[in-house]
């Protein structure tokens, strides 16, 4: 089980210590990706019990805003159950921009989106990306105070930053924290994060389930990010036909581009899997009702572990002291013989390979054992 580290306050001995009790106006500067994302969460929403009567926005980029505002509602107002943490949703679609980026509706796009964020007047915006394009956009939101960390992943976005922050931790939930420290100018705990509520998302889900004849069911993840962080979808077909046997059903979420993958671990579960595609907010309502989530380094694992759902991990080249689940009960699997490293190679990693699915059905049967007792105990 993954521990991570206590985050220590880093606060910037030049800041004006009249900043910090009258910010009203902040900016959450974070992209992409989905894990991503949701490593970000804690960290605003720590900003949100600091400053709970502020007008706190979040620059994010379209294909991830469900993350943060159920479709279809409004993505500024009133906070509510649908957009829970934030009071304004911005969202930028650099990949399309850069495809179009002479068109008319593209230069459109871009002008009404540096009007709507340039017309909030923010005080402050956090740069938690630590690329040269996010850092560009947090200066371009018009905030005169930007904070990052004084090491970001990309070296040079740190020239964009007016509140360079040393970060403490070890894992980058605790890091995106500590730049919130400097901000509050208090140490803080890592709070639980809220995710939207779409309310016709929870219902399709159910008719789902309900057609599918499920009960208890684990989510399977056989995608990833590249083929090194992927476990052979086949295993996971294998670990479904086991945990079938145990009583507890399996879904195998597919993401876009996965079909292959689904279609794979679905044959080799002999019936015990099912496929299911989600939308963002299909899979945080699918999330929600799970009993286990078994996959590898990627967003719906961690979308899981912020749901406190149970997850057994299975880790190859990224660091699990970094990147592993963080907030709920979990197994780590990973060979000590994993070289770390995120180059995106699409081989397999050698040393996951060497995970075997025994291995894994072992780890999320003592998982659900030590859940159960927890609850049985609670």
């Amino acid at each position: 089980m993954i521990v991570a580290a206590e985050s220590i306050t880093s606060i910037d001995p030049n800041v004006d210590r009249n900043v910090g009790p009258n910010l009203d106006r902040l900016l959450i500067v974070r992209l992409s990706a989905m894990g991503d994302v949701i490593h970000t969460l804690p960290a605003a929403q720590a900003l949100r019990e600091v400053f709970p009567n502020a007008m706190i926005g979040w620059l994010i980029e379209e294909r991830w805003a469900a993350l943060l505002c159920a479709a279809g509602a409004a993505r500024r107002g009133p906070r509510s159950p649908q957009r829970p943490l934030v009071d304004s949703v911005h969202t930028v679609n650099l990949p399309g921009w850069k495809k179009s980026l002479l068109t008319i509706s593209t230069v459109q796009a871009i002008a009404k989106l540096w009007n709507d964020v340039r017309a909030v007047r923010y005080q402050v915006a956090i740069d938690l990306q630590g690329a040269i394009r996010s850092a560009v956009l947090a200066r371009w939101s018009g905030a005169p105070v930007i904070y990052g960390a004084a090491e970001p992943r990309e070296s040079p976005a740190s020239l964009w930053y007016t509140r360079p922050v040393i970060t403490h931790g070890t894992h980058v939930i605790d890091q995106n924290l500590s730049v919130v420290e400097a901000v509050a100018q208090r140490k803080l705990k890592v709070p639980r994060v809220q995710l939207p509520h779409d309310v016709e998302a929870e219902l399709r889900m159910d008719q789902r389930l309900a057609q599918a004849g499920m009960g208890d069911f684990a989510i399977l993840n056989p995608g990833a990010g590249w083929g090194a962080k992927r476990w052979p979808a086949q295993r996971y077909g294998q670990v479904a036909k086991a945990l079938a046997h145990h009583g507890l059903r399996t879904i195998l979420n597919c993401g876009p581009g996965e079909d292959d993958l689904a279609r794979e671990a679905e044959a080799a579960s002999e019936g015990a899997a099912h496929a299911m595609k989600c939308s963002i907010s299909e899979l945080i309502a699918l999330t929600r009702r799970a009993k286990l989530f078994v996959g590898g380094d990627t967003g719906p694992l961690h979308l899981a572990a912020a749901l406190q759902v149970p997850v057994v991990a299975i880790f190859g080249p990224t660091d699990p002291a970094r990147n592993g689940p963080y907030g709920t009960q979990s197994i780590v699997l990973r060979n000590p013989e994993s070289p770390t490293t995120h180059a995106r190679r699409t081989a397999p990693d050698e040393g996951m390979l060497e995970i075997s699915p025994e291995a894994v059905v072992d780890a999320a049967r003592s998982l659900l054992a030590d859940v159960a007792t927890e609850g049985a105990h609670g």
